[in-house]
C-alpha cells in the first residue's frame, strides 16, 4: 500500500526551527493538493497547512501563521513544512497527506519535540 513518507523532526529548543519533508509515488502527489497535519499528546489530529497542486496557492491554519510555511517541489514529490519559533505547544507527530486527506495514505509521521 502506497504512503506518504514524512522527515526531518527531532528535538529543537523553544525558538527554534525545522524544516519536514514528505515525499510519495508521483501518482498519489504531482496533481493532487497536498496538507500538513499533526497529532499532539492525547489530541485529534488537526489540519496544519495546504498547498495547491501547482504550488500557487497557500492555506495555513490561523494558530500557526505567520510561523510555519508549506512549500513543495514536484519535480521531486515532496512537500516541505517549514516551522519558525517551536513552541512547546508544537510537540506532536507531523504528517502529510493530500488535501482533503485520503485515508488510505496516512504514512508514520515524523516527531517534533520542543523542550529546552
Amino acid at each position: 500500500q502506497e504512503q506518504f513518507v514524512e522527515s526531518g523532526g527531532g528535538l529543537v529548543q523553544p525558538g527554534g526551527s525545522l524544516t519536514l519533508s514528505c515525499t510519495g509515488p508521483g501518482y498519489i502527489f504531482k496533481r493532487f493538493n497536498m496538507g500538513w497535519y499533526r497529532q499532539g499528546p492525547g489530541s485529534e489530529r488537526d489540519f496544519l497547512a495546504a498547498i495547491s497542486w501547482h504550488g500557487e496557492t497557500t492555506e495555513i491554519r490561523e494558530a500557526v501563521r505567520g510561523r510555519f510555511t508549506i512549500s513543495r517541489d514536484n519535480d521531486k514529490n515532496t512537500a516541505y513544512l517549514r516551522m519558525d519559533n517551536l513552541q512547546s505547544d508544537d510537540t506532536a507527530v507531523y504528517y502529510c497527506n493530500q488535501y482533503p486527506a485520503n485515508r488510505d495514505y496516512w504514512g508514520q509521521g515524523t516527531q517534533v519535540t520542543v523542550s529546552s
